[in-house]
């Protein structure tokens, strides 16, 4: 199966009329016969300025800079997410301000990122730090990359000084999340998924299902997804496509996942390079005929973090034209910035 994930071409399918023969759970999948595959290395493209004194609306190719000057807070920069979208952020102009959140233990230390000294705030004098710097930076946006068990009370921060936010931590509790800014009134892009090619998938996926219930019904379907070893749960990405083929008449249960975290196994039986045994998500969904003779295979793999680092500063650059604008809407999420349809 290493071979077949990681040399398959950009996008094939074929209807096989012969029996397959799926190999044991121990190698993964069978003969692979659709690849839908995400292999990200990023391709930056400089892109015109933008300041939030004076956002372009329409068409920002006239302008004579590249840049995009854009204020932004990166919260949990000591992560390797965080220090992703830092980098990312700079490269493609944002302003990223030289503080952070972090927690009690992380507390007054320096983070180092490229040419960027950032210095990280414990709890315990958040908002005050918060406030001065909407002060100095009046069009601040923060960008929250921290862990699950601080979601709701990051964003109870962000509402209660009235920070624009872009929320790509997952967990805690969501319906929460999104009354708290709802109430607020802030703007705010929130999405677990910040990876913009696997969002338009993963809508793709919603689309074929809401118009085509029942069209695999009777299919099996066989799930591997493998990530870094220090990702303990079930992806979230996978859950909702699981979601897409049970509502096309797919009988699967989430238990069925087979789950990758040894590194052993994601070298020789996925195929993930060595270089990115710590930060990668591949998937691979097989589906089979009720007699063996149809299949189709559905694959995203991902190696590193620089998709998601992208699409948080296109989410950015979204959030900040929203403000500018006025919008009425207030919350967004991925699938809005992908409608905008002006990414860099």
């Amino acid at each position: 199966m290493a071979k077949s994930m990681v040399n398959a071409p950009a996008s094939s399918i074929s209807v096989q009329p012969h029996k397959l023969t799926l190999l044991p759970a121990t190698r993964g999948f069978g003969s692979v016969h659709l690849k839908q595959r995400a292999v990200k290395k990023m391709t930056m493209t400089m892109s015109p300025k933008m300041s939030i004194s004076a956002v372009p609306v329409e068409n920002t190719a006239t302008s004579d800079t590249n840049k995009f000057d854009i204020p932004i807070m990166v919260n949990g920069c000591s992560g390797k997410m965080g220090k992703a979208i830092i980098s990312a952020a700079e490269s493609a102009g944002l302003n990223v301000v030289p503080v952070s959140f972090g927690s009690a233990q992380e507390a007054g230390q320096t983070v180092q990122v490229g040419t960027k000294e950032i210095l990280v705030h414990g709890p315990s004098d958040r908002e005050s730090t918060l406030e001065s710097l909407l002060v100095k930076y009046p069009d601040l946006i923060v960008v929250d990359f921290t862990v699950p068990s601080a979601v709701n009370d990051n964003a109870e921060l962000y509402c209660r000084v009235g920070v624009p936010f872009v929320m790509g931590t997952t967990g805690g509790d969501r319906d929460l999340l999104y009354k708290t800014v709802q109430d607020s009134k802030v703007y705010a892009v929130i999405s677990p998924q910040m990876g913009k090619q696997v969002v338009a998938f993963l809508a793709t996926m919603e689309i074929m299902a809401e118009q085509f219930p029942g069209a695999f019904s009777g299919y099996s379907l066989q799930v591997m997804e493998s990530h870094q070893a220090s990702k303990l749960d079930m992806s979230g990405t996978a859950k909702a496509v699981i979601s897409c083929f049970q509502k096309l008449g797919v009988s699967f249960d989430m238990d069925q996942v087979q789950l990758i975290r040894d590194p052993q196994q994601q070298l020789e039986m996925v195929g993930v390079p060595e270089d990115h045994l710590s930060g990668h998500a591949f998937h691979m969904y097989h589906l089979t005929s009720p007699d063996q003779t149809v299949s189709f295979e559905f694959q995203h793999n991902v190696c590193g973090r620089s998709i998601y680092a992208e699409g948080t500063v296109d989410a950015v650059i979204f959030l900040a034209k929203k403000v500018y604008l006025k919008a009425d809407k207030r919350i967004y999420d991925m699938r809005d910035v992908l409608r905008e349809g002006n990414m860099r």
